[in-house]
């Protein structure tokens, strides 16, 4: 399912940064014509600006930080997002837009949060001390209950797993269907592996009208079959053949030959 169409970004007057960044300087248009599209381009090209700035736009929530109208980190974001227009084919406000920060946040908070249940459950071993059992059990009805829901949701935690298995649980238990995910580097806490896991999620969604924009450095999840891909880094903006990205090419060649590349370090 694809929901939005299309962003249209006007041109602005202003010579500082996000307005600067060669992405917005030189895209005034950009579509989505499959439910999946893949954003490629080197390090400051403006992927993460951008990603941010259609954000806002949205109006998506953040997993593990502040509300996107509110966290300064994406102060720039929001001025940029007063230049972006979108156009939909059927409006959702399921979805949400993940940095891989803040991932890492999402699971500190997670963690710090069941921690504070459990130091309240003592608490209250020692404040209704010489009370009858009844009585604390109802005291500690509402944060056991809390408990049990990260568990629920998360397992024994996401600190206490992998970052890559913490990772694949936080998205399965958030995913759901008819959603917009606006993913920036995903591929950062997975492994080779964990990424094709990833990859066969974003299908099992796909076939739930959901529809993905992700901007990545991992060739991996670049092969997404049928993923539209814009390599950001080439004006004017057009769709790009998996083989002939730049990141594919390098791969394959160190790949098959890595002491070529080594031996000049």
């Amino acid at each position: 399912m694809i929901h939005l169409t299309k962003i249209t970004i006007r041109e602005s007057k202003e010579d500082k940064y996000p307005f600067n960044i060669p992405l917005v300087k030189n895209i005034r248009e950009m579509d989505f014509i499959s439910p999946v599209t893949i954003l490629v381009g080197e390090n400051g090209t403006g992927k993460s600006t951008f990603l941010e700035s259609l954000a806002v736009a949205v109006g998506s929530v953040t997993v593990g930080s502040e509300s996107i109208m509110t966290d300064t980190t994406l102060s720039h974001a929001r001025e940029l997002s007063d230049y972006i227009s979108l156009s939909w084919k059927v409006k959702t406000r399921k979805g949400f837009f993940l940095r891989a920060e803040d991932f890492f946040n999402f699971a500190n908070k997670m963690a710090q949060m069941a921690q504070e249940l459990k130091d309240d459950l003592k608490k209250l071993e020692l404040e209704y001390k010489g009370r009858t059992a009844h009585a604390l059990k109802l005291a500690q009805m509402p944060y056991v209950g809390s408990l049990q829901g990260i568990k629920q949701s998360y397992g024994e935690g996401l600190n206490v797993r992998s970052h890559g298995e913490s990772f694949m649980d936080l998205f399965q238990s958030r995913l759901a269907p008819g959603g917009l995910y606006i993913l920036d580097e995903p591929e950062t806490p997975l492994s080779p592996t964990r990424q094709l896991a990833f990859i066969s999620l974003i299908k099992e969604m796909v076939q739930k009208n959901c529809q993905f924009i992700i901007a990545t450095h991992s060739p991996i999840l670049m092969a997404y079959p049928n993923a539209t891909i814009y390599n950001l880094d080439q004006f004017p903006l057009k769709k790009t053949n998996f083989q002939d990205l730049e990141h594919v090419k390098l791969t394959k060649d160190f790949l098959n030959n890595p002491e070529l590349f080594l031996r000049h370090l």
